[in-house]
This record gives structure tokens, sequence and C-alpha cells, in this order.
């Protein structure tokens, strides 16, 4: 029965046809030919190397049945007759094969000719010919055509490179047009669901109504409603943009189509817009589906008014294809398009117009609470001890991104098995979160004590005037150990504002100031060590005057102009002279408040200056015992010591409930 019968599948597979083997046999031939004497190839025939004086003998006695003379190599091949074989090669004639020659070396070709003539007069050898080249004809043919044959081998060599490159890959050179895409069928490919996006509540909402409608399109339809064309993800890098996009396609179970933008850039004219028609197209085959492009900048840039003042016309043709097969005159229904971005406000007007991107979805920074998701989620495959606290560890980071926090993570694991720990603590995460802010630390740099002192003073000097300044951010710890180009910090815990005042502002340009102020004060000299500390300090006060209106000379105006390829100030020379002074003004101010703020408290300045130099790092808790607890306490601190709404913050009539549930809770 079947039993006995071989399985199909079994059976063996016959290797595939390949173009190769067809040049390598070609070379093989070659080869044979070239090493055998072309068309003198017989196999078996005995051949000899003799003088030339012995090979005269052999011509007088009569040995020689005819010779060949090959002049480009000073040689020539005398034929033995087969009657003389043994004579010449001890040998009879059947083992001889059957043309066996001597090979002999002469002199001069006219000596030769002359002997051969004289010879073949005598009936001593029958005749002689010439052979001019190695190899015969078909040498000689060979190195005719092989120009021909290495021209058509690079051809067919980079037909199948750039074939390889597009989409069909046998398509050879006409590939290059086509799209760079790469498709997912089904978003589980992917393996990134909305579960692994931490944060970005609101960003994922949007992004969900999209999923849904591809899911269940009647339910919007039926009201009317249609469901936009394009989102375009918007946010600072690190915030998980293409993660939320890859999170919509292991979500939407439709054909996913994902590129960068400067897949469309190539070196040749024309390249770019064809790649965009033919991704629409292939996507149009697949509806409904969704198409991602990444960092859409890089293609869809402002174009310029004056393309000679460095207009890309490659670039503008890409873009205006890319407008087109989103908005044009042809359908394009079932498609969804998708961007990514951190420069908004680099692209063009015309592909942020409602029915192209109808929303700009932004993907922020993340806030305390949302810091606190982000650590639960790539905390998971760490192993952690129980010192580690995600609510202080959120509070730590502030103004940090998804990607950062997640560097966090993997920096503490390897600093935890740098020292053979079994879990990573709570220090570890410390030492990670100081490693990605500051640096490495350099313990082995050489300081003499005079430098140790004046940067002590110095970030003394800092945490001493914050301490005093009621909207300063609140101190976390000073240290004085170099890390990277600095050669000590100050770590506070910014309060996170949406907006900022004046007062604010210049309370952290005075915290900014107090370093510079106390090398003036306490060493009588001032040192390159404040460089960072006044450009930043620099920066704030020409965006306080220059673009925030919080100059007393030039108040409630802004001179904030952000129209691209305009090369001149949008204020005339008076306007920036009147600026520099604001500025100047501004930041000496403060500078001067911060000698007053280090002269009323020089010597909890000095003490804490002294405990830096001997411990080399200091916390809040060093500097409370000093001067005292802050007399102010800072809005951030106020919500992480008590986020419970206040009784007489609320009205009359829920306030009695309130105390009623309060007190069944034990409150």
């Amino acid at each position: 029965m079947s039993n006995n019968q071989p399985s199909n599948n079994k059976q063996p597979k016959m290797p595939r046809f390949n173009v190769s083997w067809l040049f390598l046999l070609f070379i093989f031939i070659s080869a044979t030919f070239l090493f055998n004497g072309g068309g003198n190839l017989v196999a078996g025939s005995a051949k000899q190397e003799a003088t030339y004086t012995k090979f005269k003998e052999y011509v007088d006695k009569g040995y020689a049945n005819n010779v060949v003379v090959n002049n480009s190599e000073s040689t020539l091949k005398m034929y033995v007759k087969p009657a003389h074989v043994r004579d010449v090669f001890n040998m009879d004639a059947k083992q001889a094969g059957q043309n066996p020659y001597v090979s002999v070396e002469f002199g001069s070709t006219d000596e030769l000719e002359k002997y051969l003539t004289e010879v073949q007069k005598a009936g001593k050898i029958k005749d002689f010919s010439y052979e001019n080249e190695k190899g015969g004809l078909f040498v000689n043919l060979l190195t005719s055509l092989f120009p021909i044959i290495a021209l058509v081998a690079v051809w067919i060599f980079f037909m199948r490179r750039m074939g390889g490159g597009g989409a069909g890959g046998g398509a050879g050179v006409f590939s290059v047009g086509k799209s760079k895409a790469k498709m997912y069928e089904k978003g589980n490919e992917i393996g990134v669901t909305f579960k692994d996006v931490a944060g970005q509540a609101g960003a994922k909402q949007e992004v969900q109504e999209i999923v849904d409608f591809l899911k269940s399109p009647q339910k919007y339809t039926d009201l009317g409603g249609k469901i936009p064309k394009g989102a375009l993800l918007v946010g600072p890098p690190g915030t998980g943009k293409t993660l939320l996009a890859k999170a919509v396609a292991g979500e939407a179970g439709v054909p996913f189509f994902s590129m960068s933008g400067s897949d469309f850039v190539e070196m040749f004219v024309g390249v770019g817009a064809s790649r965009v028609r033919d991704l629409f197209h292939q996507a149009k085959e697949k509806s409904p589906c969704i198409i991602f492009i990444d960092e859409i900048d890089a293609v869809g840039r402002a174009r310029s008014k004056n393309p000679a003042m460095g207009g890309n016309d490659e670039r503008e043709n890409t873009l205006n294809a890319l407008l087109t097969e989103m908005d044009g005159f042809g359908t394009n229904s079932g498609v969804i398009i998708l961007a990514a971005t951190n420069r908004a406000d680099m692209l063009d007007s015309a592909l942020l117009r409602a029915g192209r991107f109808d929303r700009q979805i932004n993907v922020d920074l993340p806030d305390l609470p949302e810091r606190k998701e982000i650590f639960q989620v790539h905390l998971r495959p760490i192993k952690i001890d129980e010192t580690v606290d995600i609510d202080f560890l959120s509070r730590q980071t502030p103004g940090f991104s998804g990607a950062d926090i997640a560097n966090v993570c993997n920096e503490a694991a390897l600093i935890a098995a740098r020292y053979n720990r079994t879990a990573v603590g709570k220090q570890d995460f410390l030492d990670a979160v100081d490693r990605i802010i500051g640096g490495l630390e350099k313990k082995t740099k050489i300081m003499t004590a005079a430098e140790k002192r004046t940067i002590a003073l110095h970030e003394a000097g800092h945490a001493t005037v914050s301490w005093f300044c009621e909207h300063a951010n609140p101190l976390v710890k000073v240290s004085i150990v170099p890390r990277g180009r600095a050669l000590g910090a100050a770590w506070y815990l910014p309060e996170e504002r949406q907006i900022t005042t004046k007062e604010q502002m210049l309370d952290e340009m005075c915290a900014l100031m107090g370093g510079r102020a106390a090398e003036e004060l306490f060493t009588g000299h001032i040192s390159t060590g404040a460089m960072n500390d006044l450009e930043r300090a620099t920066k704030s006060a020409y965006g306080m005057i220059a673009y925030a209106g919080m100059s007393d000379s030039l108040p409630n105006i802004s001179y904030y102009n952000n129209q691209e390829y305009q090369f001149q100030k949008p204020y005339s020379e008076t306007t920036a002279k009147v600026i520099d002074d604001e500025v100047m003004k501004m930041v000496n101010e403060q500078y001067a408040r911060a000698k007053q703020i280090l002269r009323e408290n020089s010597y909890g300045h000095n003490r804490l200056a002294d405990l830096l130099i001997s411990r080399e790092v200091i916390f809040a808790e060093d500097v409370e015992a000093i001067f005292g607890k802050r007399p102010w306490v800072s809005r951030s601190e106020e919500i992480i010591e008590d986020n419970t709404p206040r009784l007489e913050d609320m009205p009359e009539e829920v306030r009695a409930a309130e105390e009623e549930h309060r007190r069944s809770l034990g409150l």
C-alpha cells in the first residue's frame, strides 16, 4: 500500500538553474583551451624539451616530421615521426600518443628560417609553419572579445544589485523607482500594542479612533462622519511617536506600510516622485490600510519661494507628488496616512492643511504620572529589590522622555551588574540618572587644593542663592566630583509648569549667577568655571526681552520670527541696541542680587563649602541643617506632599459629605 511508496515530499529536489553556472562553465572551457595550447589540445601526447643543437641532430637524422615556430616566445615544436618515437622518447608510438613533439628554444629567427629552408629542400622535414601567439586562433579570438565580455559581466552585476533594492528584485534597473516601504500584512507581526505604550493618554485616544474606524467603519459613516485622512504625530525626540505608530499597526489588523522620509530621496532625478506614486498604488490595492512615514520632514520641508536661494527641485517634486497622492484629483479612499516628525514648524503649509493631515497629535514629554507608567513598563524585565521606589524615580527624572527613562533603566542594570549585585537597587538608579545628566564620573582628575576650594565655593553659591530665592527650583544635591566636562554640579527638582512668570525666571537667573558671585566675593577673582551659567543666563534674558516682552523699555513686544530664508533681524539697529542694554541691565541686577544674598548668608555659605570639600557630595538635608527649613515650599513639593483636595476649597453642599467620607476612612 501507500506505506511502501515513498512520499512526494521526501523525493530529492533538483537544484534550481542559475545563470552563474554558465559563467563557470565558460571560464572552465576557456582555461582548458588556454593552458593546453588552444586547437592543439590532444590528450596524452608526449613532449620533451631539448637544446637547439640536439634539435639539429634530430633533424639531420631524419626524426622530424614537421616544425611549428612561435616567434613571440622564441620557441618551436618539432613533431616526431612515428617510426622514430622510441629513438627520441624511449617509448613505443602507442604510449607517446598521436602527436609527440620536442620543444626547443632558439635564438635568431633569421638563422632558424634559413636552416629550416635548407633541410626542407633536402627532404629531411615535410614543412614548417609559424604560430605568432600562444593558444592559436581560439586565444586570439578570446583576447579580442575579452573587453566586450568584461563590460557585459559588469552590466549584469549592476543590474542584479540594483534589482535587489526595489520591489520584485528581478526587475533590474527599472526597480529603482519602486517603493521601499516595508509591508506588514498583519499587525501582530510587529508585536507592539497600546499596552506597550505607557502614558500619552490623549494621543492614544486619537489614534484609537483610527483603529476603531478600520475595524467598524459603519459606526462612524452612519452618522455622516468621515475618518481623518491623515494624522501627524508631533513631539520632541524620544517621546514615543514611532512606538505609537507601531501600536496602531499592531491593533488595527490591516496592512501596514512603513518607511522613512529619507527613503524617498535618491541620487537619480525623478526617483522620489516615482516611489511616492508606487507606494500609494500598492496601498490602494491593499485598502483599507495604513501608511506610516517616519521623519517626514526629510521630504516635506517647506518649499522655498526663491529656488535660487537653496530650493531643491528633486525634493520639491517629491513633495508635490506626495501632496497630489494625499489629496489630489483622484480618490484615495481606505488609505490612512500616519506621519511623525519633531520639526513640524519646518513642514510645508500645503502638507498640514485639512484634507491631508486633518489632525496634529502632540506627543509631549511625559509628566509625573506618565513617567511613573513608563517606569513600570521598562522595569518589567529588570530584577529590582525592595529599595526601588517608582514614585521617587519619577520625581527624580523631570523632563525625561520615554527613551531617556528606558536608558535610565538599562544603565541602572549595567551599573548593578558591574558591581556583581543580584538585583538593581535605588542607588543604582540614582547613579544612572547622574550618569545620563552629568556624564561619567572622573574621580581620577587631578585638582589642586585651590581649584577644589574654588569649585566648592562656586557650587555652594548656587545652592545658597537658590535656597533663598522663592521661585528657584528645589535643591536635590550638590557635587564637586567632575562629570563629563563639568567640574561640579548642582541637581534641582524643576517644577513642571505650563507657564512661567517673570519672577520665576528672574529667580532662576539669580541662582545661575550665584556661582560667579561666590567666586568674586570669597576668592577675590573670577574664573572660567561659570561659562555655562553665563550662557544660560544670557539666553534666558534675551528670550525674556526679545520674545516674551518682559522688558521695561520694550514691554509687550515680541520679535520672534520663524520665516525661513530670511537673513535679516525683524527689528532695527536702534532696537537691537535697546535689547542689548536691557539684557545687560537684567543680568547685572540679578548678579548684584546674588552677591547680596551671599553677603547676608556668608557664614552658612562657607560651612556649606567646607562640607563639600570634605564629603564631595551633599544633599538637601545637609543644606537644611545649615540654613534651616526653606522659607518657601514650591508647588511641586506641595503636589508631592499632599495631593488631597482641601475642604475649604469645596462647595458647602459637598463639604459635609466629604468630611463624613474621610472620617469613615480614618483620615
